[in-house]
């Protein structure tokens, strides 16, 4: 039999490579290859005998009769919204976020909530002993919750603790950097340690029915520490994001095989832990009893919840020969680049020889192309001190020949900012009327540059 092969595994990537090299020739990183002790690569004559002896599979047909999965929902409305509905039954749950954003103190809430509901919970600690998670729930107000809490790290433990009779509702592994399986060598943590004990307790989850939900790191560039494959292996990817420093939360669906993508659930960090913010346009809007230059209110779109967020733009103007600065809080800064050349190339305007801040209100992140137009709306508002009256929303998609497009879904944006008080719109001319919102639409940059300079 032909000698089987090492292979090595990027610990920041979670690529393989059959040989070791000092850099990742896929991330970049250096000295992250490792070897995987844990597995070897069986050359292609050995694996083609053993698939000889493999057995037929059952096909079946797209119209076969299905029923719709079950659905554990939490009672937190937001958590819920995310998720598409509830822990669905048999599933598993990745989420993700920066050190102290309250992912334990969410899933501690959850958990609590469903065992007063009577459902089955475990909640499982690798990081902390299980008086410090009594001690946290104490703190929160719910010590009477009947959920079952353990701190282990061996997932061979932990399956056969829950293997039996007694399989849980839902069980929280936090978290899954933490656990080791005994069947391969490794540290936890490390690549083949990660992907080995994701999927025992993944397949755990499939056979029993059991709604497993996963705690997983973020590396210092926000995305999820260990091998890639590991969010493709979860059925659903939540990302917690928000700075420590401000009080709100966002939880956004990264992928759900069972609901939408895109969906966010707002929460604010309190003393008594997190709350639902049920309107989080609110949060976002500065109050202001008169109008302000460089400040546009644009309605976001968050998979189906419309967000209004204030976008702010500062312009200063430099002596001649000085290097300008470009700023960027919350948006693209090379959306932000794009946007000045079109206003300069179309519309005649000069930022070349200005320093430009740009800033989204309340440490929200926004993707939303259709915030194009109003970014050019408040650096035109800054750089000409001409104020934007302040019950008007703006939103369109700019394209480099200076044309306004359409965005998706206006008809809700339109109807999310009749509710907070706006009544009028500016907006691509292609767009659908708003109802009870006066809509003012433009074909083009420069004539909606000529209507905010009064031309």
């Amino acid at each position: 039999m032909a000698k089987p092969q090492k292979r090595y595994v990027c610990q920041q990537c979670g690529s393989v490579s059959s040989k070791w090299a000092g850099q990742c020739a896929d991330c970049g990183d250096w000295n992250t290859l490792v070897e995987d002790a844990g597995a070897v690569v069986t050359p292609f004559s050995a694996r083609h005998n053993l698939q000889s002896g493999g057995r037929p599979i059952l096909l079946s047909g797209l119209d076969t009769d299905i029923a719709l999965p079950e659905r554990l929902q939490t009672g937190i409305a937001e958590l819920d919204r995310a998720l598409g509905g509830g822990f669905v039954e048999g599933s598993a749950t990745l989420i993700g976020g920066d050190p102290g954003i309250g992912k334990s103190t969410l899933l501690l809430q959850a958990a609590a909530k469903l065992a007063l509901a009577g459902k089955g919970v475990a909640y499982v600690s690798g990081e902390e002993a299980a008086d410090q998670v009594r001690l946290r729930a104490r703190r929160l107000g719910l010590g009477n919750a009947p959920v079952q809490l353990a701190a282990a790290t061996s997932v061979r433990d932990i399956l056969t603790t829950f293997g039996g009779s007694a399989a849980p509702d839902l069980l929280i592994i936090d978290s899954i950097q933490t656990m080791h399986s005994d069947l391969i060598e490794g540290a936890p943590g490390t690549v083949s340690q990660v992907r080995a004990s994701s999927g025992e307790l993944i397949r755990f989850a499939k056979e029993r029915g059991t709604a497993v939900v996963l705690v997983g790191h973020v590396t210092k560039d926000g995305s999820i520490a260990g091998p890639r494959v590991l969010e493709h292996m979860v059925d659903t990817v939540l990302a917690f994001e928000g700075e420590r420093s401000h009080q709100y939360r966002i939880l956004r669906a990264v992928k759900n095989r069972f609901g939408g993508t895109d969906e966010i659930g707002v929460f604010a960090m309190e003393s008594e832990g997190l709350s639902e913010v049920s309107n989080p346009s609110s949060l976002f809007l500065t109050s202001r009893d008169e109008n302000v230059t460089g400040t546009v209110v644009f309605p976001a779109l968050e998979g189906t919840r419309p967000v209004l967020v204030e976008v702010q733009a500062l312009t200063v103007r430099l002596a001649s020969g000085a290097t300008p600065r470009r700023a960027v809080v919350g948006w693209d800064s090379g959306r932000l680049a794009m946007i000045l050349a079109v206003l300069e190339a179309r519309c005649g305007l000069a930022f070349a020889t200005a320093e430009v801040y740009l800033n989204i209100a309340g440490g929200y992140r926004v993707t939303d192309p259709a915030a194009d137009l109003a970014v050019a709306a408040a650096l035109v508002s800054a750089l000409s001190e001409r104020p934007i009256p302040s019950d008007a929303i703006v939103f369109g998609e700019i394209a480099l020949s200076g044309e306004v497009r359409p965005v998706a879904h206006g008809a809700l944006r339109l109807k999310e900012a009749g509710k907070l008080g706006f009544s009028r719109a500016l907006a691509p001319a292609a767009q659908a009327e708003g109802g009870a919102i006066k809509l003012s639409g433009f074909k083009d940059l420069p004539r909606f540059v000529d209507y905010m300079l009064g031309r």
